[in-house]
């Protein structure tokens, strides 16, 4: 098994755990559940996601490769985002690629080193220095948080 897959299996195991402290109205971090309707079955499905304040917006952004929640955004018109016993719908708009360098710069800049090491370990940058990840924008999805 690879570190890619090795990473992954430790992340959905975290994600499992995120999912059900929120569930009992633990709220903690910028981590929110994201729920969303399938786009090909319809059926809910519930992510746990970080959402970024920045320069007076907010924003939830791809950490993972090929992450189904994007797929699934990109084909809904509104999400729920549920932090602790609250739960909003939501627009989520996808920021257009050549907006979104600034958006990824910031964030690399302004959090812990394990945010680029992140980007680094699941294959979407080079490095993980801002600049790098802002070099990614064209493989990292990015969608600012709008009331729906």
């Amino acid at each position: 098994m690879t570190t890619a897959q090795n990473y992954r299996r430790m992340i959905n195991a975290g994600n499992k755990l995120v999912v059900g402290l929120q569930r009992l109205g633990l709220a903690f971090g910028p981590m929110q559940l994201l729920t969303v309707a399938g786009r090909r079955t319809g059926v809910p499905r519930t992510f746990p996601i970080a959402v970024i304040p920045q320069d007076g917006e907010r924003y939830i952004i791809q950490a993972y490769p090929k992450a189904a929640w994007v797929a699934n955004v990109r084909a809904a018109d509104t999400v729920t985002l549920t932090r602790g016993r609250r739960a909003a719908t939501a627009r989520l708009v996808e920021v257009p690629v050549p907006e979104r360098g600034p958006i990824l710069r910031k964030l690399v800049a302004t959090s812990p080193a394990s945010v680029g090491n992140r980007y680094v370990t699941t294959g979407l940058a080079e490095a993980p220095t801002p600049d790098a990840v802002a070099d990614a924008a064209g493989r990292i999805a990015v969608f600012r948080v709008e009331p729906a």
